[in-house]
């Protein structure tokens, strides 16, 4: 059975939620964490094509937002998945 719109999105939020299950096993704290999602994104917006409509929209919304926005929204995705 091929993935839904709904199974890609579950799998791009787990992945993402092991990244900082990892970063935090590692001793980094929510701050680190929120500075790397920040740098990871603007890595992101800049060298990859997305490659699901949630990672298009991230990006999208990456590309017509400042800095402080960008902050917010790796603020945003960071929370997302801890919850």
């Amino acid at each position: 059975m091929a993935d839904t719109g709904t199974d890609t999105f579950r799998q791009f939020k787990q992945d993402l939620e092991q990244k900082v299950k990892v970063a935090k096993a590692a001793g980094m704290s929510s701050q680190e964490i929120q500075s790397r999602a920040q740098e990871v994104g603007d890595f992101l917006a800049s060298h990859y094509d997305p490659r699901s409509p949630e990672q298009r929209l991230l990006k999208e919304l990456w590309a017509v937002s400042d800095r402080n926005e960008q902050q917010s929204l790796a603020n945003a995705v960071v929370k997302l998945v801890q919850r």
